[in-house]
């Protein structure tokens, strides 16, 4: 998703599978049921996907014709903490548990069932939005609510358009609430490293969304979600439960 686009649709999976049969079957079972499809055949076009798009997950077989699996998981790991669940034909203890370090969130041993796999996949994310999350994966901090699985914000129960790196920007800071995240680990997560001197473009983005929260907020409590930590960077502060 670039330039303006915002972040409307189900969530963003991108699906790491070298068989071009398996590859397009998930595509077209996953995108059936609501996600956002974008898909890679070895890892170093998968590497790139995920430097340019940023999904919400990630489908990883880990036999792959360039770079491992497990290298890829690493590399990943090294940035963000995207949600990945590998889906593999591998049916080894010990290479489970290795993904599992490497920092995999779960593991699908093909021959799979793709509701079970949605299910998992839908588990992953529902994590990601961190401690701060209920049950259902969502985040409500006083009028706002942030759902990960669906992609969506709203305010007092009316939907906020964000922009992609807007939407990664808020999950990072929701995922990390009431703690202080870095300018340095906002450009890795939501950029690439690639950009980890790029202080503006964080400033730029922040600003946006802290506009476009408090345009959408009643009570004007979301002014002040987020706090800037000068020179260093940003947390997001508790706020009272919204009462409709």
């Amino acid at each position: 998703m670039r330039g303006g686009e915002t972040s409307h649709g189900g969530a963003r999976v991108l699906i790491v599978e070298d068989d071009s049969e398996t590859r397009l079957a998930l595509r077209r079972a996953l995108a059936a049921r609501g996600y956002t499809i974008d898909v890679a055949p070895d890892g170093r076009s998968a590497l790139r996907r995920w430097d340019a798009r940023r999904p919400d997950v990630i489908l990883l077989d880990l036999g792959l014709p360039d770079i491992d699996g497990l290298e890829l998981i690493r590399r990943v790991r090294r940035e963000a903490a995207t949600p990945i669940v590998i889906l593999s034909g591998r049916d080894d203890e010990r290479q489970k548990v290795e993904a599992l370090d490497r920092g995999a969130d779960d593991y699908v041993t093909k021959p799979f069932g793709i509701d079970e796999l949605v299910a998992r996949l839908n588990a992953a994310l529902r994590r990601s939005a961190g401690p701060a999350a209920d049950p259902q994966g969502q985040v409500v901090i006083g009028s706002l609510r942030f759902d990960p699985t669906t992609r969506t914000v709203d305010v007092a129960g009316a939907p906020v358009d964000l922009t992609h790196r807007e939407f990664e920007l808020l999950r990072v800071l929701l995922a990390n609430a009431g703690r202080l995240v870095t300018k340095a680990a906002l450009l890795r997560a939501v950029w690439g490293t690639a950009y980890t001197r790029e202080d503006a473009y964080v400033y730029v983005h922040v600003g946006q969304l802290r506009r476009k929260l408090s345009a959408a907020d009643p009570g004007g409590s979301l002014a002040s979600l987020i706090v800037t930590e000068p020179g260093i960077g940003y947390r997001v502060r508790s706020l009272e439960p919204h009462q409709p």
